[in-house]
């Protein structure tokens, strides 16, 4: 039976058309939002943490009504956009008097997994006010690290869910387009990576990314319920050369488009970044091409 609509790796059948119809019939007073939650449960439709999938559903109710296939109901209200309207992170007062030794002298250093903490906004703040990009929400599945040496903030990772198309990284990987759609959770993207600008120890960046390399999967479990098996990271080449992240051990996969997700013009509209990439377990590609 041919599919009515392909949408996030779901195939969407006649049938399945017809059972949507009934399940809006049967509840003529739910909201959309109700309606792809009861969607949800008759299909059994969850994340790898086991919350349902009610958003993407909602997408797909929506693709199936403009294509004329369902009729939903009226739209009860327009949610506002949190992107859109999200206040910048508040400045934080914190210590900024310099630090500068060696790695060794510097102490044992403190890795504090920070989402959904306290912490959390210090580190948000922390990236506006000091990384060049400044902070932007991570999107999908997130965790966020602040590392500590004696009490101080010395440094901040943001790490988020991974694009889903990114030519180098697809080819390097090896993976199928239906591998990749069902294994894009176990791929994380490190979004910012931060060393306070009055911290200067040598190595320190290189020696983070390989101690974050051996823990972060276990705290994807922690958060999300199922591990990462592979992370990768895009450098501006204009500004950085990477260093740091080679020297813990990252590959080099290929560079960006330079067009962005949303590009209708195939021309590049912004800069072009290497992509690096690292293994997180050594069968990661027969784990990450599994369908």
């Amino acid at each position: 039976m041919a599919a009515v609509l392909a949408y996030r790796g779901r195939s969407v059948s006649p049938t399945d058309v017809a059972f949507i119809r009934e399940l809006i019939a049967a509840h003529p007073d739910k909201s959309r939002r109700a309606l792809s939650v009861e969607l949800c449960r008759a299909w059994d439709w969850r994340q790898a943490n086991g919350a349902t999938r009610d958003m993407v559903c909602r997408s797909l109710m929506l693709e199936l009504h403009r294509a004329g296939h369902i009729e939903l109901p009226p739209v009860r209200q327009v949610p506002n956009n949190p992107l859109a309207t999200r206040r910048r992170p508040e400045p934080v007062d914190i210590d900024l008097t310099p630090i500068r030794s060696t790695l060794r002298q510097l102490g044992a250093l403190e890795v504090r997994q920070v989402r959904r903490t306290e912490d959390e906004a210090i580190l948000n703040a922390l990236i506006e006010q000091h990384h060049y990009l400044g902070y932007t929400q991570p999107v999908g599945e997130q965790l966020k690290h602040m590392v500590f040496a004696g009490g101080r903030p010395v440094a901040c990772f943001t790490w988020s869910s991974a694009p889903r198309h990114l030519a180098a990284r697809d080819r390097f990987i090896g993976w199928s387009p239906q591998a990749r759609r069902a294994n894009l959770r176990f791929l994380a993207y490190n979004s910012r990576f931060l060393i306070l600008p009055w911290v200067e120890v040598p190595h320190l960046a290189s020696h983070l990314l390989g101690r974050l390399a051996r823990t972060l999967s276990d705290d994807w479990v922690q958060m999300y319920g199922h591990p990462v098996h592979f992370v990768e990271t895009f450098v501006h080449t204009e500004r950085f050369k990477g260093t740091c992240y080679r020297a813990a051990n990252w590959v080099y996969m290929g560079r960006t488009t330079g067009r962005g997700k949303d590009d209708q013009t195939g021309r590049p509209n912004r800069p072009i970044k290497d992509i690096l990439g690292l293994a997180l377990s050594r069968r990661f590609r027969e784990r990450m091409c599994a369908i």
